[in-house]
């Protein structure tokens, strides 16, 4: 039970993650994602096979959840600035996931400072319990997309910040994404994941 609703959060948390670049950029003046459809919250547009259904079933096996959904397009020459532009619709993705993992961590400490932690009714336990699953499904898309590899987030802020004489530079990372994306799951997150159970612990004030 608890696996599906893990799949079920990790789904929602990822069309959340992608609508908030597509209505930054929306914002910003590129209506890409709009005139495709993009900024609804019918996941049947933003599911893609591997990352919403292969991926979140084999991690949820090793004991996680984890994927991506459809990356919602953005034409960066839509935009009035376009390294300012670039930097805030890639920011509003992981910034989504950190607002709701806050949100439900927010709940978490209301909940126990009113009721207490020893006097949780069967009903409140199950709601922390979720509440639990939200907050680190969503803490862990946060800093997955800030590693700055391509093709994640991270990857975009650090180069919007680049001066144009690495244009080159950029390509050559854009080109290699998929090996940079293997390199970060297989190797660099191994290291990133212990840090999670304290970054939950200072959202939500608990252990998970």
């Amino acid at each position: 039970m608890l696996t599906i609703i893990s799949f079920i959060i990790l789904i929602i948390s990822v069309i959340l993650h992608e609508l908030s670049h597509g209505y930054m950029a929306d914002f910003l003046g590129d209506p890409t994602a709009r005139h495709q459809g993009r900024l609804t919250l019918n996941p049947l547009k933003h599911i893609e096979l591997w990352g919403s259904i292969i991926v979140p079933i084999f991690t949820s096996m090793a004991g996680f959840t984890f994927g991506w959904a459809k990356p919602v397009p953005f034409n960066p020459y839509n935009l009035k600035n376009r390294r300012q532009g670039e930097f805030l619709i890639a920011a509003a993705g992981p910034l989504s996931n950190i607002g709701i993992a806050l949100i439900f961590g927010i709940l978490i400490r209301v909940i126990i400072a009113n009721v207490g932690i020893e006097n949780l009714s069967a009903g409140l336990v199950s709601a922390i319990v979720v509440f639990k699953i939200i907050i680190i499904i969503n803490i862990m898309l946060a800093i997955f997309n800030l590693i700055p590899f391509p093709p994640l987030d991270g990857s975009k802020l650090l180069l919007s910040l680049m001066p144009n004489q690495y244009g080159k530079t950029r390509m050559f990372l854009e080109r290699y994404a998929l090996v940079f994306l293997l390199i970060v799951v297989l190797f660099i997150w191994q290291i990133i994941e212990p840090i999670i159970p304290w970054l939950f612990k200072l959202v939500a004030g608990i252990d998970y």
